[in-house]
């Protein structure tokens, strides 16, 4: 073997279609766009237009606002992440997890107003958490494995579910 015989193998290098160069090329005249209209031409944003009938996203009535300015910011973190860290040792079961210690470990990011716990995962250690808001099915899964959890905010849809 040959410098001057080494090839690419057949098909490795495929040559672009050069559109509207002629009926000769196969692509020529139309350039594989059809015929006529507003789709054959560059341009074209046609999302949501219905023909000149008033878009169905127009036509509906709006209701409500949300104020941005009054959101909270909650970093939302699951149980299973957080017992996948004890289990690797980044956070310490024994003293309380929190905002700061679930920061540390890489799992709370964001969240200018603290922790919101999710029940999502298998939960067994016991552990005692101090966290702005919580699920009732991580409130659950946390007592159950003999830990406690002190949510800090008082959340509306806490106190009505309890």
């Amino acid at each position: 073997m040959k410098l001057n015989d080494i090839r690419d193998n057949e098909g490795a290098r495929h040559r672009r279609m050069r559109i509207g160069r002629g009926i000769g090329s196969g692509k020529g005249k139309t350039g594989g766009r059809g015929q006529k209209g507003a789709k054959s031409r560059s341009g074209v944003s046609v999302n949501g237009f219905e023909g000149g009938q008033m878009p169905l996203h127009m036509r509906i009535p709006k209701r409500g606002f949300n104020n941005k300015q009054f959101a909270k910011d909650y970093a939302e973190v699951n149980l299973g992440m957080i017992q996948k860290a004890i289990d690797a040792g980044k956070l310490d079961a024994g003293s309380t997890i929190d905002h700061d210690a679930l920061k540390a470990a890489g799992l709370a990011r964001g969240g200018k107003d603290g922790v919101r716990l999710l029940g999502k995962g298998e939960f067994s250690a016991k552990a005692t958490f101090k966290v702005a808001g919580v699920s009732k099915g991580a409130r659950e899964a946390v007592e159950k494995a003999g830990g406690s959890v002190e949510a800090t905010a008082p959340a509306s849809e806490e106190a009505a579910a309890e």
